[in-house]
């Protein structure tokens, strides 16, 4: 018996007892399909997160009011704390010897509109120096330019989306809209950008931080950016940041201090521990399918003994015996695996064209999971296997109930 023969042989079991044979490769799909998508989905936030964080800038520390030791769970975001960040202290926090660009934000949803048209858009109170922390770049016009602290300026910068909606193909630079009960002059239309961290700027209106505070009648802002003079600088900055503001602050370290490299740790961990778990999950199937092989091994060394007695008869040796067996195992585990890659790569395809995220099954998925479950049949048919190699032919053609 050679490798042709072997093959034909394993094929002609599979065909002859087809429903088996396709209860067995369904169950090795399910696992590696869930294996693969669930990997796919785990890599697709990942990388999500991490393009997302890309764009706040590098070597970036957010400064939030109030202290997450003391309020418990997360830090709050939404300025309201016993001391609010003011713009005087963003101004201190630009002149750190280790501070490249500082900026202040203040943030709310405000009716926009112009003539007839109206729409609900999110505004934003900062200065010139966010478009560099945040890589914002214009498609037309200027940034927010140079004011003081507390300075009023009736000037704005737009989204795109937002300027379709006010102004539809009329030219918005140098046109007023209002926003609450304050009028504003378009000076620039950022260029087209998706939503980042749940941000969508593209329907933001950018307005001078005084000038927000002032529309929404709110003091203190939201957070303040602050960006470091490269990596190297940057454990000097949070120390710096945390000195000068506990000094402006009578002597109370009221804030709390959020670095890209902590946040991004922390989804890090959180997306790895979920992936583990679904995988693991996805696993146990592989276990279950493995369990089934074995029975349904068991069942046919049973069933199929005059055929091993025949084979045996025939010269064939207790290895070769053992080797049809795996074989058929082996195979329908690489069929089974084959047919949920392929079904969870088709889901991750469509997922890829539905969305913006970056949905990849990873490599691990990809080769790991088929040698899971061929390694889970192989292990799981081995006794069975090994019990039809070890019948002899004389006792594997005795008729069944005989003596």
């Amino acid at each position: 018996m050679d490798a042709r023969d072997a093959c034909r042989f394993w094929l002609g079991a599979l065909r002859g007892h087809g429903s088996r044979s396709a209860m067995l490769l369904l169950a090795m799909a399910i696992g590696v399909f869930f294996i693969a998508l669930l990997g796919g989905l785990g890599q697709g936030a990942r990388a999500y997160v991490l393009g997302e964080f890309s764009l706040l800038g590098r070597d970036l520390l957010i400064v939030l009011p109030g202290r997450n030791e003391t309020t418990g769970g997360l830090p709050p975001i939404t300025g309201m704390a016993p001391r609010s960040l003011t713009e005087a202290d963003a101004a201190a926090l630009s002149r750190l010897p280790a501070v490249r660009r500082v900026a202040p934000l203040q943030a709310g949803q405000a009716q926009v509109s112009r003539d007839n048209r109206s729409r609900e858009a999110l505004v934003l109170g900062t200065t010139r120096e966010f478009f560099a922390i945040r890589q914002l770049r214009l498609a037309q016009g200027r940034p927010l330019p140079e004011l003081e602290p507390g300075q009023l300026g009736h000037v704005a910068v737009i989204g795109g989306r937002l300027r379709q909606a006010l102004f539809g193909e009329a030219p918005a630079l140098g046109r007023w809209v209002r926003a609450g009960d304050r009028r504003f002059r378009v000076i620039g239309v950022l260029e087209a950008r998706g939503e980042s961290l749940g941000m969508d700027l593209s329907e933001a209106l950018i307005v001078p931080v005084a000038s927000a505070e002032a529309l929404f009648n709110r003091e203190g802002l939201q957070r303040i950016f602050v960006e470091a003079r490269g990596p190297g600088y940057l454990d000097g900055a949070r120390r710096q940041v945390l000195a000068l503001l506990t000094e402006r602050h009578q002597g109370e370290e009221d804030v709390t201090l959020l670095s890209q490299d902590a946040m991004l740790a922390a989804f890090d961990g959180i997306l790895d521990g979920l992936t583990l778990a679904l995988a693991g999950v996805a696993a146990l199937s592989l276990l279950v399918a493995g369990i089934l092989i074995m029975n349904v091994t068991w069942v046919a060394v049973l069933q199929r003994s005059a055929e091993i007695g025949l084979l045996k008869a025939l010269g064939a040796t207790g290895g070769q015996v053992r080797l049809l067996f795996l074989g058929e195992a082996g195979l329908l585990a690489l069929l089974g695996a084959g047919t949920g890659l392929a079904l969870a790569e088709l889901l991750l395809w469509g997922g890829r064209l539905l969305s913006e995220l970056p949905l990849y099954a990873p490599w691990w998925a990809r080769l790991g999971a088929p040698l899971l479950a061929l390694l889970a049949a192989l292990l799981f048919a081995w006794l069975p296997a090994s019990q039809a190699a070890a019948q002899a032919p004389v006792q594997a053609l005795r008729p069944q109930g005989s003596l």
